[in-house]
């Protein structure tokens, strides 16, 4: 089967979930693996919960992980999606054909589609043959005249020429009831691929709105990079081969088959998510990483703009490897920026139980006073020689210095951050901080 048809069809009644990203996302994959199309298609036949809000939420969510659809209603490549809303004509014809066949009955007031009674088997390209009997006459038109769910589901996948409809587990038990329908149009079923539930990362059960983590919206308002959250859900239910984790796109396109989705649940790792995520955010081309650093921080309260920009680049490519999320930025470089930094005193106090810190200060400024010039070398250089000629560990004057010039006993290499600052600023900042403490 070569023209491969898949469709994403959610409903906007909510925030975009996690499990629901995770399912455009593998149709998406499936249809890039194929060669074949994506469609978007929104279940807004439910007046009383269906909300704009969460529409535009939707569609801005599959934008920003990159979930472009390949056809609906427009012209010239901007297609928008379909909307069954819209499609009334569709179902009404439909609707006829079983009335025709002597396949629904009236029964206060609603339309009952009449089942065989035959067990249907649903081949399941993740789970196997799953054999199900739809016991029971159900309901496909309601009794205010609106069409339910599985009856407009079928007719869109029939009319949309669908070839595999790949959805959440918890869609299993309708599809007994859409294999029904498909038999009575005549129409051999797509293939069908459920994939397993996202479960909670702590304790037990299906990842609930309330969750953290659970909303897809929340990633982006952390700043967290798309193709970080992308390249993580991936692997909610399937991995790459040699156990790899994080890969460039297009080789997640190559190897990924829905055919090798794992049957089990998965379980949403919310330390796994942030690991990829820095691991992406270290990678980043520092001119790309210092674009969104500045839209960052210019949503907070440093005021950057009032430095010389160079000197902020200088800040930002020195904090870019030790840095997880672009969240943690504004507090991460605090200090590069103003005077007025705390100082954190726990670490003060535990240094002073090991060691007489404004010693190890009183020496390094004395050699620091002296040097020529301020870089990497020349203050490693410095510190080791100072170590050496003490008898002490090196860590006595990184740590002390550290804390000195910038409040805490964390954060980039000394050495860089000595040379950002600057020979006066450091100076500066070991004389404040002397008087003090």
């Amino acid at each position: 089967m070569n023209d491969v048809r898949v469709r994403f069809a959610p409903s906007p009644t909510g925030f975009f979930h996690i499990g629901s990203a995770r399912t455009a996302l593998f149709n998406w994959l499936y249809a890039k693996h194929r060669k074949g199309k994506f469609i978007l298609r929104i279940e807004d036949t439910d007046d009383e919960r269906d909300r704009k809000e969460f529409l535009d939420v939707l569609i801005h969510g599959l934008h920003w992980l990159g979930l472009h659809w390949d056809e609906g209603p427009g012209v010239g490549g901007e297609y928008g999606p379909y909307f069954q809303s819209q499609r009334s004509d569709i179902y009404r014809k439909y609707i006829e054909i079983l009335r025709s066949e002597g396949l629904t009955y009236e029964r206060d007031g609603a339309l009952y589609f009449r089942v065989s009674h035959r067990p249907q088997v649903i081949h399941d390209l993740i789970r196997g043959d799953v054999s199900r009997e739809e016991e029971k006459d159900f309901v496909i038109v309601r009794s205010n005249g609106k069409p339910v769910f599985h009856l407009v589901n079928v007719v869109d996948d029939i009319s949309m020429r669908i070839t595999h409809i790949i959805r959440g587990e918890d869609h299993l038990s309708n599809t007994s009831k859409h294999i029904e329908l498909f038999n009575a149009f005549g129409v051999k079923p797509p293939l069908f691929a459920h994939i397993p539930l996202i479960l909670k990362s702590q304790g037990s059960g299906k990842m609930s709105k309330r969750d953290t983590g659970a909303l897809i919206e929340d990633y982006e308002k952390n700043h967290f990079i798309a193709d970080a959250v992308r390249n993580y859900l991936c692997l909610l239910g399937w991995s790459p081969k040699e156990d790899r984790e994080i890969l460039p796109l297009d080789e997640i396109i190559r190897l990924f088959d829905i055919c090798d989705v794992n049957r089990n649940n998965a379980r949403f790792d919310e330390k796994k998510m942030s690991f990829i995520n820095s691991e992406y955010l270290r990678a980043l081309p520092l001119d790309d990483f210092c674009g969104r650093a500045l839209a960052v921080l210019k949503s907070g309260h440093l005021a950057i703009e009032e430095f010389d920009a160079h000197y902020v680049r200088d800040v930002l490519a020195l904090c870019q490897e030790k840095l997880r999320s672009f969240a943690e930025l504004p507090n991460f470089i605090e200090y590069f920026f103003t005077e007025s930094f705390p100082y954190d005193r726990e670490a003060l106090a535990k240094l002073q139980s090991k060691f007489d810190v404004q010693t190890r200060l009183h020496k390094f400024k004395l050699a620091f006073e002296s040097l020529d010039v301020v870089d990497e070398t020349s203050v490693e250089n410095l510190i080791r020689q100072l170590a050496t000629d003490h008898g002490v560990n090196t860590g006595e004057y990184i740590h002390s210095v550290r804390l000195a010039v910038s409040g805490r006993t964390v954060g980039p290499g000394l050495f860089g951050l000595l040379r950002v600052l600057g020979k006066q600023v450091v100076l500066k900042r070991l004389n404040a901080f002397s008087k003090k403490n």
